[in-house]
């Protein structure tokens, strides 16, 4: 049986420990070497994760005092309701842990931050070829069938 998984709120002290993970999410949709993120856009997140004028919150996973998971999330209006939405835009767990409970665990623990925050719908979006996440994401949320579309500005 596998260690008991603490789920808590991401700590200034926690960089190191977080800098590899916040990296092989990134790595995981493609974001390394030439196609990285700016080194800014990361020391912009990690601040707003601490300024509290800013919506933007992180929770991390602790197994035997070592981090190994994260998720980070956002609170944000709606035009279809009158709480706010939350947003659960990152989530990763080290490889060593995968089928585990730690990706469970961050999604439950972002459902308990939102509605303590008194926020009613928590989503996400995930590539269709994130077969592994999409297993875990069928039997924790509801897939509502849309699609999304971006482009830059």
């Amino acid at each position: 049986m596998a260690p008991a998984v603490l789920i808590r709120p991401l700590r200034e002290t926690d960089l190191t420990a977080w800098t590899p993970l916040w990296d092989g999410y990134n790595a995981f949709y493609g974001r390394e070497g030439k196609t990285a993120l700016a080194p800014e856009i990361t020391k912009i997140s990690w601040q707003r994760f601490f300024d509290p004028a800013e919506p933007v919150f992180a929770l991390v996973a602790e197994r035997d005092g070592k981090l190994c998971g994260l998720t980070h999330y956002l609170y944000h209006r709606s035009t279809t309701r009158i709480e706010l939405t939350c947003y659960l835009q990152d989530l990763f767990t080290d490889p060593l842990v995968r089928g585990q409970g730690v990706g469970r665990a961050l999604i439950e623990g972002v459902y308990e931050q939102a509605k303590a925050a008194g926020i009613k719908r928590v989503y996400w979006q995930t590539h269709t070829t994130n077969a592994a996440g999409r297993l875990l994401y069928d039997k924790v949320a509801q897939h509502t069938g849309f699609i999304v579309y971006s482009q830059e500005v």
